[in-house]
């Protein structure tokens, strides 16, 4: 099994953000760090901080040397997904080819409402996230792009230069969505994330992406598995270690912390020596 953090930048410091990051980078049973992509935070004061995913994400990888970097996951209607693409691009080449980069639907009516984003239904939001996901795809491992979708239209379109991973930043999906969601991830996963589900529930959205897989000729071994669980500053690392050996045993290939606030690095050599026996 791997594990990974996540530091949502909302309700904290950039600093609380960089020492977490630099702390985690030099514990080597943590292999990957990720943030999230809101405009408001989503617990505590929806009035409090709550920095912008892409600057955030850049500097504390430029600011990392070991650890893959990622925002689980990137909201499909804040942003092109040509602008997207060269964004993933760049930040490969500046984390030195770490990038992993998430993508998803978007869900939060609350920010689009007052950003003017235009969230749109929820059949439409899944069409326009998939046509999303293959443009950025395309434009990641090919020279020329040109593709004619309902919500995009791109003609030989360049995404240059690109990264150091030959086949572009291993693309994350994250949701549980059966009809939709999973189909999507079964298409275009390099990792797929579902959040804070239990055993069963994991091995029960799994079995549905596995048919997905074989609808579309892969096999699920090709896509990274993980879960987010919540962990609580004051929670036992005997409590996390056992969460997350019991995800091991329905099948999760990856472990990822959600760190709540305060975010507190003291807490990541105890979880790291709990976790070692799992690894």
């Amino acid at each position: 099994m791997q594990f990974g953090i996540k530091t949502p930048p909302q309700q904290c410091s950039w600093q609380h953000m960089l020492d977490i990051w630099t702390a985690t980078d030099q514990i080597d049973t943590f292999t990957s760090c990720w943030t999230f992509d809101h405009f408001y935070p989503l617990v505590g004061d929806k009035n409090g901080p709550c920095m912008e995913a892409w600057v955030t994400l850049t500097a504390l990888a430029a600011h990392t040397q070991r650890v893959r970097v990622g925002c689980m996951v990137n909201g499909a209607p804040y942003r092109h997904p040509t602008l997207t693409a060269n964004m993933a691009a760049t930040l490969d080449i500046i984390s030195g080819g770490r990038l992993n980069l998430g993508l998803g639907a978007g869900w939060h009516e609350d920010e689009c409402t007052a950003y003017g984003i235009d969230l749109l239904p929820l059949g439409q939001r899944m069409d326009r996230f998939e046509e999303s996901v293959a443009v950025i795809r395309s434009l990641l491992i090919n020279e020329y792009t040109t593709f004619n979708g309902e919500y995009f239209q791109i003609a030989d379109a360049r995404c240059e230069p690109k990264g150091p991973q030959a086949d572009g930043p291993p693309i994350a999906i994250g949701g549980g969505g059966e009809k939709r969601t999973l189909r999507i991830a079964a298409q275009y996963a390099d990792h797929w994330n579902l959040s804070f589900a239990s055993p069963g529930a994991f091995r029960a959205k799994r079995e549905i992406l596995a048919a997905h897989c074989d609808d579309v000729g892969r096999d699920i071994s090709e896509i990274e598995c993980s879960v987010q669980i919540t962990l609580p500053a004051d929670q036992n690392p005997a409590e996390s270690a056992e969460a997350a050996a019991a995800l091991g045993e329905a099948g999760v290939d990856t472990v990822i912390y959600t760190l709540r606030n305060p975010y507190q690095a003291s807490i990541l050599e105890p979880l790291a020596n709990a976790l070692a026996e799992l690894k």
